[in-house]
């Protein structure tokens, strides 16, 4: 790595500002920042949050979910975990924890304020970025629409973006409702992506 984005990538990787806020969670976790990035990345990643099973192996979509993104975007694994190729910037770098009623709660705002700029400025340009879900949508793309409408406007943000929903389980009744994304958009996800990995 470069200097910069080394430095920035050491740091990162040793953030504890919300170990207060993850202590008074249901799963009273210490922060464990999942740090996926290198100069060079052709793909960029943008996602919400790492959940629980990342935060264990502190590998980014190391789960069913990233299965399921991993056959939308047409890459294997080695593929995907390659920083030199994909990098991986969710909206949070650490799992943010559960609420009482065992839901996800959501990216602490600090995270991104603290990290972002720098972040973004030091990786660069990359070929094709991707948008999974609704934090990443709202900041990166500046939308107010929500995840259907921005996903069904995704010509809108070619050639060098697309928005995805989240790949979680739980979108399943809404992939069966919308059969254009399967139908339209994953052909066109998987072109783009190999062109930028090429």
């Amino acid at each position: 790595m470069t200097a910069p984005i080394a430095d920035l990538s050491q740091k990162l990787a040793a953030c504890t500002l919300c170990a207060d806020r993850f202590a008074a969670t249901k799963t009273r976790h210490a922060p464990r920042p999942v740090v996926w990035f290198a100069p060079g990345a052709r793909l960029l990643i943008a996602g919400q949050a790492p959940g629980l099973r990342v935060h264990e192996s502190g590998r980014p979509f190391d789960d069913p979910s990233g299965k399921r993104l991993r056959e939308w975007l047409g890459i294997d694994e080695a593929t995907f975990w390659d920083k030199s190729r994909v990098a991986i910037v969710p909206m949070a770098f650490c799992f943010p924890g559960y609420d009482a009623k065992g839901a996800d709660l959501p990216p602490p705002p600090i995270c991104r304020d603290t990290w972002h700029d720098a972040l973004f400025a030091a990786l660069g340009e990359v070929r094709l970025r991707i948008y999974v879900g609704g934090y990443a949508q709202r900041y990166h793309m500046g939308v107010r629409t929500g995840v259907t409408e921005t996903v069904r406007n995704w010509r809108d943000s070619l050639p060098g973006a697309i928005p995805l929903p989240h790949p979680s389980w739980r979108n399943t009744a809404w992939l069966k409702r919308n059969p254009w994304f399967g139908d339209e958009l994953l052909p066109v996800l998987r072109t783009r992506v190999r062109e930028a990995l090429e």
